[in-house]
């Protein structure tokens, strides 16, 4: 009865998933504090307090039928200008309420701009290691996917091979930064490059390619480091943001889209992308909680917490004798397996009850994502599994 599209999904279930359900069933049979389930990036700290008493403050306070009706597709007008106000405050942008689409998430953001963009056949870039859903996002629209080779000493994108990849079909490039997998962020210097060569290959192919950045961990860096604005280093940029990690709020599906007025056709693109909300089945993003956007749009979850389980692992791993960048933002770890086959690896984590995805996932293979977004004491009470790990590797630490 399935179609012929979703049968490969169906048998290629995300790895992530699959990890997270072992947790599960290894939990059910030794106990969930005798498993250490890194495989989801599922935020543990909790929401910032200012979100539940802004959902009870608008239930209480603001009219039923404009908290739980429809509204434009494009969201609420004053939602959308407060977004605007706080981006241009943080980042002497000049949005207004026009350049901002309130969506379900991230994800949803991702699908929305792509259905606006693509016809069949045009080809997407993005850069290894990258999130898996990105082909699946790009094939609902019969887009092709390609991936550039990743820069395994930085992590930095593979700026030389993305401009040999380019062609007169490339309609759009993908980054994601702060990055899932990797945690590195994109400096100023990659993204000033980036958009040279996306203004070099326009003028030679008389085409327009759209730089879509996918940003839901943006808030989420560490050490003092700024994440550039994108919209800054290139005219025909998108920004996906989802504040499913900086409110930890992943389950509301709640997020945006920005699409500036230096992007080509802006007005046309915007209209557009407001009736690919409606058609794709999103009608426009929860009302609920675009309410409490409006209210918290500057909040943020706890920082701090996160960077003491970066610190605490990454120490941890190094002294065992791994390694990996150490990650600028986001909340994941990504380990260089001992040996070639990584999913090898992922076995022998299994065996001391400890779970990580394969960076074949995230088409990266050789190493692993560790996601740590769990407690600060399920990752000091993983670091002895993990010696054993390494000392059965002949790894030698710092």
């Amino acid at each position: 009865m399935i179609s012929k599209k979703m049968t490969p999904l169906v048998n290629n279930n995300s790895a992530i998933r699959a990890m997270f359900e072992e947790g599960k069933r290894l939990a059910a049979v030794y106990g969930a504090e005798n498993v250490f389930d890194f495989s989801l990036g599922n935020p543990n700290v909790p929401a910032p307090a200012a979100v539940n008493q802004a959902i009870c403050d608008i239930v209480r306070e603001e009219p039923s039928a404009l908290v739980h009706g429809y509204m434009n597709n494009a969201g609420f007008e004053d939602v959308r200008e407060a977004i605007a106000v706080s981006l241009n405050r943080r980042f002497h942008t000049a949005f207004h309420m026009g350049n901002i689409l309130m969506t379900v998430g991230a994800a949803s953001g991702l699908n929305v701009i792509l259905k606006t963009l693509l016809d069949p056949g045009d080809q997407v870039l993005t850069f290894a290691p990258y999130f898996v859903e990105y082909g699946n996002y790009v094939r609902n629209y019969d887009g092709i996917l390609e991936v550039v080779l990743p820069d395994t000493d930085t992590f930095q994108p593979n700026l030389e091979e993305l401009s040999r990849r380019i062609t007169e079909r490339t309609k759009a490039v993908i980054i994601n930064t702060p990055n899932n997998p990797t945690g590195v962020i994109y400096s100023a210097e990659t993204l000033t490059r980036l958009g040279s060569i996306l203004e070099e290959k326009e003028k030679a192919f008389g085409t327009q390619i759209v730089l879509i950045s996918d940003e839901p961990y943006r808030e989420l860096a560490y050490d003092g480091v700024e994440v550039p604005y994108v919209t800054k280093f290139y005219h025909n940029t998108v920004v996906c943001y989802s504040y499913s990690k900086s409110l930890s709020l992943p389950g509301e599906r709640i997020g945006y889209l920005v699409i500036p007025d230096e992007l080509t056709d802006s007005s046309e693109v915007f209209n557009a992308a407001v009736i690919a909300n409606r058609v794709t089945g999103s009608v426009n993003a929860p009302s609920l909680m675009q309410r409490v956007i409006m209210r918290c749009v500057d909040e943020q979850a706890d920082l701090e917490a996160y960077d003491r389980n970066r610190n605490l692992l990454y120490q941890g791993l190094r002294e065992a004798g791994f390694e990996c960048v150490k990650p600028q933002g986001a909340f994941y770890m990504f380990v260089k397996s001992p040996e070639p086959d990584e999913k090898k690896f992922c076995e022998a984590c299994r065996q001391e009850r400890i779970l990580v995805v394969p960076g074949s996932s995230f088409a990266c293979p050789g190493y692993v994502r560790i996601s740590y977004c769990v407690s600060y004491d399920q990752i000091r009470r993983s670091l002895p599994g993990f010696k054993r790990i390494a000392k059965a590797y002949g790894l030698r630490g710092e």
